[in-house]
């Protein structure tokens, strides 16, 4: 995620730089067509540009808006995700506390049970983090795990769901050991249920994108507009005697059109490690902060912090 206020030119050339370099290189043709060999035919009527330009303004809106929407539902998952993990984190620790005067508590027993459940939290969202991003660095996550699940969990298809298996059997095991009582299961089960489909929102985020003739006839559409801009441009200009204007003002009209349609095209996918995607490591690093933290660990990892202006 960009925290940042002022961007890095370079970084954004990466992005437009192609289609500015084609709109420019069309209009030095232009000029040269028009001022140096007179062929007054090469300069167009403005107004055909206008029309492709209102068509295109409707098809960058879409994208704009469609991509932003898809980022801030992945924002609000993660968020909710990062609530749930706190609520079952003190479900955890409060249910089982809660038992200590009771004949069945053993308190051996029990601090082993919630160290258990709330490192396994930690990493179901750390798992969670790599299947989204497509990583495969699971060894990052098997300190939060006993051994016989960081063995299972390579032959899982699914490592998420696994885990998260794996924590409703906990659940129902503290309650036949007495570890948990009463009705402490069907509160656990409950954050169980909202972090299942918040996880399930991220996963159709990453499998659905926008509808494909959007993407596709928008970058069309932006290519012939600037293409085609110099043409419409030239006539104008050369009426008005600076026909060496059409190249500076190609390359600036064809750089603001290029910048919203990259802008749309890289907000679409918020969950590929990229400077502008979500900041799930960050977020991961929150909840195992703040779980760890209501164990009553004092050692916790430092929260991670934005590194050149990008939170990851």
């Amino acid at each position: 995620m960009i925290i940042k206020r002022n961007f890095d030119p370079r970084k954004v050339a990466t992005y437009v730089w192609k289609d500015v370099t084609l709109a420019l290189a069309v209009a030095v043709a232009v000029y040269a067509a028009v001022a140096l060999l007179g062929w007054s035919f090469v300069a167009l009527s403005f107004a055909p540009i206008g029309l492709l330009g209102a068509a295109l303004s409707i098809f960058l809106a879409f994208r704009a808006n469609t991509s932003f929407a898809r980022w801030g539902e992945a924002a609000q998952a993660w968020a909710a995700i990062t609530a749930a993990s706190r609520v079952f984190g003190r479900l955890v620790v409060t249910f089982t506390d809660s038992h200590r005067h009771t004949p069945q508590y053993k308190e051996e027993l029990a601090e082993a049970f919630k160290r258990e459940l709330v490192y396994r939290q930690i990493a179901w969202a750390n798992a969670l983090r790599l299947e989204l991003r497509g990583q495969a660095s699971w060894r990052e996550i098997e300190q939060f795990l006993p051994p016989a699940d960081s063995a299972a969990l390579r032959q899982q298809p699914n490592k998420p769901l696994y885990l998260m298996k794996r924590q409703g059997q906990r659940i129902y095991d503290g309650m036949a050991s007495g570890t948990l009582q009463g009705f402490d299961s069907f509160q656990m089960e409950g954050q169980l249920a909202v972090l299942a489909a918040q996880q399930a929102v991220c996963e159709r985020i990453k499998a659905i994108p926008i509808p494909r003739q959007y993407d596709y006839f928008t970058r069309v559409f932006v290519r012939v507009f600037v293409v085609l801009l110099p043409f419409f441009l030239a006539k104008t200009l050369v009426a008005d005697g600076v026909p060496w204007l059409v190249v500076p003002l190609s390359g600036v009209i064809a750089f603001l059109f290029t910048v919203i349609e990259r802008t749309g095209a890289v907000n679409e996918d918020p969950f590929e490690n990229h400077i502008t995607d979500v900041p799930l490591s960050a977020a991961c690093r929150e909840i195992e902060r703040d779980l760890r933290a209501m164990l009553g660990e004092a050692d916790l990892p430092p929260s991670l912090e934005a590194q050149d202006g990008y939170l990851f």
